[in-house]
């Protein structure tokens, strides 16, 4: 029997033919144009048409490559089209794709041993998206919060941080401070309250009130920019959360999964979150997965019915998580992500600071702030030209987050480009 890499580059070979032969009249433009035509406009990409992906290289319709330096908002760590996730998931989608909740099936058990025991959790409970990882733990706080803590009905409160990101669901824009992603959109969902990101004093003041059943934050906020806060700020968290007989939610679904150089963010301080939210990388960039993490006396608030999902706990979708993880382990990607991620800054901190004010991030999670009097759009379409591919936030500040698997030589050649571009300003 060949071996898997072996199939895996035939299978790529002719996968290439055929896409060469089917597409090979299409362009750009025309990609641009039809989207535009038939599709809603809630999306502003960056004009590059892909056709192909692998590794950490993509291909545009006409052939050229381009490193991906945004890993799908970090949903393909484990790279584009991995051969170990492709094959798993394609033996499994010969024999059973989808049960629905109403019965069992062989996967999803097995699926939750190992991330409960990977993570140190004792419940896994399964859905698709970020955004939906996001709603069950907001309400999977309240069920606590009302079935536990004995807050009056219909008077819990969840906090965020300011700048959160989680989702444009309504609960999601509800808790937003940006204006483009709840104006508009009102009214809003009750019990949310925000504090600064950052501040431990104002968090305490709000933990205070006893209708508070839990805090939700990132560890590092990714839509925001790449935002890391002090050291310390996580195990404070941990501590106030405790004192206050408040739950801590994390949501890692951007930041988890060796992103930022460990297993999850919060390992950087050693602290354990009550409810843990995961996603984006879960999946290996195949199939939508996600979930939250919790222990028996906060997950077994929720009983039958109350809550739960199609889609959620799949067979495909598990099998495809398991090897997904697996991957990360045992490929040793959050130890590649800090080694190159610590590389990659210390390079882009030589940059001119008139042009990068600000280079920040941990592990391959990194950002450069651009000055403000600069269109970061435009260094985006220069870095395109070149072969790197990176989107602003925020206006003024460029993500920069390669897919895990990145090697030395890969990236020294990427900060080459982004060395360029930034010094032909």
């Amino acid at each position: 029997m060949e071996p898997l890499s072996k199939l895996f580059t035939r299978s790529c070979r002719l996968r290439r033919s055929y896409q060469s032969s089917q597409w090979r009249s299409i362009t750009s433009q025309e990609v641009f144009d039809r989207e535009d035509k038939y599709g809603a406009h809630n999306y502003h990409p960056l004009a590059v048409a892909i056709n192909r992906a692998e590794g950490v290289h993509m291909w545009d319709v006409e052939g050229k490559r381009y490193y991906d330096f945004l890993s799908a908002y970090s949903a393909v760590n484990q790279g584009h089209c991995h051969p170990r996730i492709y094959k798993a998931m394609v033996e499994q989608a010969k024999i059973l794709t989808l049960t629905s909740r109403a019965f069992y099936s062989d996967v999803l058990g097995e699926f939750e041993e190992h991330v409960t025991k990977l993570f140190g959790y004792q419940k896994w409970l399964p859905m698709n998206t970020g955004v939906e990882g996001g709603e069950t733990a907001c309400k999977l706080a309240r069920k606590w919060g009302y079935s536990v803590k004995k807050i009056p009905e219909n008077s819990a409160k969840i906090i965020f941080a300011e700048g959160n990101f989680w989702g444009r669901t309504m609960s999601a824009v509800s808790s937003s401070t940006d204006p483009s992603s709840y104006a508009g959109f009102g009214p809003f969902m009750p019990g949310f309250e925000l504090v600064p990101y950052d501040d431990l004093a104002s968090l305490e003041k709000k933990l205070q009130d006893p209708n508070v059943c839990a805090f939700m934050v990132e560890p590092i906020q990714g839509e925001a920019g790449v935002v890391v806060p002090k050291d310390g700020y996580l195990k404070a968290i941990r501590e106030l959360c405790t004192k206050h007989n408040v739950l801590w939610i994390a949501d890692e679904v951007q930041t988890g999964l060796a992103r930022t150089g460990k297993r999850l963010a919060v390992d950087y301080e050693n602290v354990k979150p009550d409810i843990l939210i995961l996603g984006k990388a879960l999946s290996g960039g195949f199939y939508p997965v996600s979930g939250v993490l919790a222990n028996d006396p906060v997950m077994l608030c929720i009983k039958p019915g109350e809550h739960g999902s199609t889609y959620g706990g799949n067979p495909l979708g598990c099998r495809i998580a398991l090897e997904a993880l697996k991957v990360l382990e045992e490929e040793q990607l959050a130890e590649n992500a800090y080694k190159l991620g610590q590389l990659l800054r210390n390079e882009l901190s030589k940059l001119p600071k008139d042009v990068v004010t600000l280079v920040r991030g941990k592990g391959l999670l990194n950002a450069i702030v651009i000055n403000e009097k600069i269109d970061a759009m435009e260094i985006c379409i220069k870095l395109r030209d070149h072969g790197l591919l990176a989107k602003p936030t925020h206006g003024h500040i460029i993500r920069l987050a390669p897919p895990l698997v990145i090697t030395e030589a890969q990236i020294l050649e990427a900060i080459e480009i982004i060395s360029k571009v930034i010094l032909s300003h």
